[in-house]
C-alpha cells in the first residue's frame, strides 16, 4: 500500500533522526581491533543435552539415565557457556541436585510402573530454567530493577509450581530487561546477556535470559511470558521454539510487573524450548485445570487447514523493511507446504498492521472495566519507593549517574507524551484488523508472518529501531495464540524463523505446524557448531 505524503514524511523524519544518533553512537563506541579472534561457544558433547525433554523424561523413567545424571550434564552446561551469555544470574544447583536424587530412588521405589509415572509426573527428572520476572520460591524476584536488589520470591508462581508438580527441576532464573518491557535484556542489576550465536548480538527480551541459555544448550525446557513479543522475540533470535497462549488459559499471577489496567488481556505466559515436541506436554501442564479450553489432545491434519501468508507489515514507516533473507526463508516455507501437503497457501495484505505499533501503545494505555489505569512505569521503575522522574533520571544518565537503563527512561518518557484521549482512528483500525483477522482464520486457519523485520541486532542497536517489535506486538492485542518457529541460519550464521498465527483458542494448530517445520527444516542448531 502506498504511503500518504504525511507517513513519508515522518518516516523520512524517524529515519534521520535515528540515522544521527546511531551515527553518533557508533563514533562513540569502543570496537574491536582489526583480525581480533571473536569469543565463540563450545559445541555441545553431551548427548543428553541433545535430547528432547519428552525423551529425557522417559529415559529417567525407564532408569536409562538418571535424572542426577541429567542434571548434572546441564548444570556443566551452563558453568560452561554462563560466563560468556551471562544468561543465568541465580542458580540453584545444589538443591537441584538433591531433588535428582528424591526423583532416582522414587523410581527406584515405584511399585506402579512406568505408566503411572508418566500420567502423574510426565516431566520427572527433567531440568527447568525459569524467567525472573517469575517467582521460584527461595530466588531473586527482581526483574533487573536495582532497587528491588535483594527481593526473594516466597512462593512458586503457579506456572512454575504446576511445573515442579509434575516433576520438573529448577536449576535457576535467567535475565530480563528491566521491568521486562525492552527487547533487549539488559539492566543495571544484572548486566548484559549475550546471543550464543554472535556474542556481540541480542538475545531478545524481555525473557533473553530465557532465550539464550535454552540456544545455548543450557536448558531444554523454560517459563516465558509475553505481552508485546518478550517470548517470540528471544526465540527468533536464539533459533528455538515458544508458545504464546490465548489469553487467560495459563495463569500470568505471580509474575513481576503484575499486570495494571488492560494488560492482562494481552499478556501470556507460555513455553520456550530447544525441541517442538515438548511445546504441547509443556502447555499441557502449564494450562492445569484451563487445558481443556485449547483440546490439545485432539489430532490436527495439516491438510485439512486453510494457510495464508503476509510477507510484511504493509510498510509502515514505524519499522525497518523486513531482511530480504526473512522474506526468501518465508517463501521457501510457502513452497513447502504447498509441494508436501497439497495446500494452496494464499498471499494476504492486512492494511491495519501498518498502525502494529499505534494501536498496541493505545490499548496498553486504556484501564481495565472497572475504569482503574495501567500502572505508570515510573511507579514501578522506583520500587518500592517514590515514582522515578523520567527527566532528572535522563540527566543521571547523561552523566553515568542513573540506576536504571536508557531504554527504560526512554519508556517513561513515551508514557508522559500519552494523550489522555486515545484516537479514534487508531480504535477503528484496530476493530477493524481484528474482524478481518478473525474472520479470516475462523477455527482451521493460520498466518505466517514475521516476527521481526531484522535478524538478531547488535547490542544496543534496538534503542535505534525501537518500534520493530510492532511485528509481535500486534499479536497480543488481537489476543491471539501464536508459536515461533526456527527455520535454520542466515548468511551470517544466525537463527532466522518465522511466527504461525492461528485464531483465539486454536493453540493446537500452530504447534502442530511447528513439529512440520522442525522436521522440514531442521529446528535448533548447535551454535558451537555454527
Amino acid at each position: 500500500m502506498t504511503l500518504s505524503r504525511l507517513e513519508r514524511a515522518q518516516a523520512w523524519l524517524l529515519r534521520l533522526t535515528m540515522g544521527l544518533l546511531f551515527g553518533l553512537f557508533r563514533l562513540l563506541s569502543p570496537r574491536s581491533a582489526p583480525g581480533e579472534p571473536r569469543e565463540k561457544l563450545p559445541a555441545v558433547r553431551d548427548s543428553l543435552l541433545l535430547t528432547s525433554a519428552t525423551q529425557l523424561a522417559r529415559k529417567i523413567r525407564r532408569r536409562e539415565v538418571s535424572s542426577v545424571e541429567v542434571v548434572q550434564a546441564y548444570i556443566e552446561r551452563i558453568q560452561e557457556v554462563n560466563p560468556l551469555i551471562n544468561a543465568v544470574v541465580k542458580d540453584r544447583f545444589a538443591a537441584a541436585l538433591q531433588e535428582a536424587a528424591q526423583v532416582d530412588k522414587l523410581i527406584e521405589e515405584e511399585t506402579g510402573g512406568e505408566e503411572v509415572l508418566e500420567d502423574r509426573l510426565p516431566l520427572l527428572g527433567v531440568p527447568l530454567s525459569v524467567k525472573e520476572a517469575f517467582a521460584l520460591q527461595g530466588m531473586p524476584h527482581t526483574t533487573g530493577v536495582v532497587s528491588r536488589r535483594g527481593v526473594l520470591a516466597t512462593v512458586d508462581a503457579p506456572t512454575v509450581a504446576l511445573l515442579k508438580r509434575a516433576g520438573a527441576i529448577p536449576l535457576g532464573v535467567t535475565n530480563t530487561s528491566e521491568l521486562c518491557m525492552w527487547g533487549e535484556s539488559h539492566n543495571h542489576l544484572y548486566g548484559v546477556t549475550n546471543n550464543p550465536y554472535d556474542l556481540e548480538r541480542i538475545p531478545g527480551g524481555s525473557s533473553g535470559g530465557e532465550g539464550s541459555i535454552l540456544g545455548a544448550a543450557g536448558a531444554v525446557i523454560g517459563v516465558g511470558s509475553d505481552i508485546g513479543g518478550s517470548i517470540r522475540m528471544p526465540c527468533f533470535f536464539n533459533g528455538i521454539f515458544g508458545h504464546k497462549t490465548t489469553p487467560y488459559v495459563v495463569s500470568n499471577e505471580n509474575q513481576y510487573p503484575p499486570a495494571s489496567g488492560r494488560h492482562e488481556d494481552y499478556l501470556s505466559t507460555g513455553p520456550m524450548c530447544r525441541y517442538a515436541e515438548d511445546l504441547v506436554p509443556m502447555l499441557k501442564i502449564m494450562a492445569g485445570p484451563n487445558a481443556h479450553m485449547l483440546s490439545l489432545s485432539m489430532k490436527v491434519d495439516l491438510k485439512e487447514l486453510r494457510f495464508f501468508t503476509v510477507p510484511h507489515d504493509g510498510g509502515s514507516p514505524l519499522t525497518s523493511p523486513v531482511n530480504p533473507q526473512l522474506i526468501q526463508i518465508q517463501r521457501k516455507v510457502v513452497e513447502r507446504l504447498e509441494s508436501d501437503l497439497g495446500v494452496s497457501v494464499q498471499v494476504m495484505s492486512l492494511p491495519g498492521l501498518r498502525y502494529g505499533f499505534q494501536i498496541w501503545n493505545t490499548y496498553m494505555g486504556l484501564p481495565d472495566k472497572e475504569g482503574r489505569p495501567a500502572r505508570l512505569f515510573c511507579e514501578l521503575m522506583g520500587e518500592p519507593g517514590r515514582p522515578a522522574w523520567p527527566l532528572w533520571e535522563l540527566l543521571k544518565w547523561i552523566m553515568g549517574r542513573s540506576e536504571h537503563t536508557m531504554a527504560a527512561i526512554g519508556l517513561s518518557l513515551v508514557e508522559m507524551a500519552r494523550t489522555p484521549k486515545p484516537s479514534s482512528f487508531i480504535i477503528q483500525q484496530k476493530e477493524k484488523l481484528q474482524k478481518e483477522v478473525e474472520e479470516l482464520l475462523g477455527t482451521d486457519g493460520v498466518l505466517l508472518y514475521p516476527t521481526h523485520p531484522n535478524l538478531a541486532p547488535k547490542h544496543h542497536h534496538p534503542l535505534f529501531r525501537p518500534l520493530d517489535f510492532a511485528y509481535t506486538g500486534i499479536i497480543n492485542i488481537l489476543g491471539l495464540p501464536v508459536t515461533q518457529c526456527p527455520l535454520g541460519l542466515s548468511e551470517e550464521g544466525l537463527p532466522m524463523g518465522l511466527q504461525v498465527v492461528a485464531g483465539k483458542l486454536q493453540d493446537r494448530l500452530p504447534l502442530a505446524v511447528a513439529l512440520y517445520l522442525e522436521k522440514t527444516f531442521g529446528g535448533w542448531r548447535d551454535p558451537g557448531a555454527n
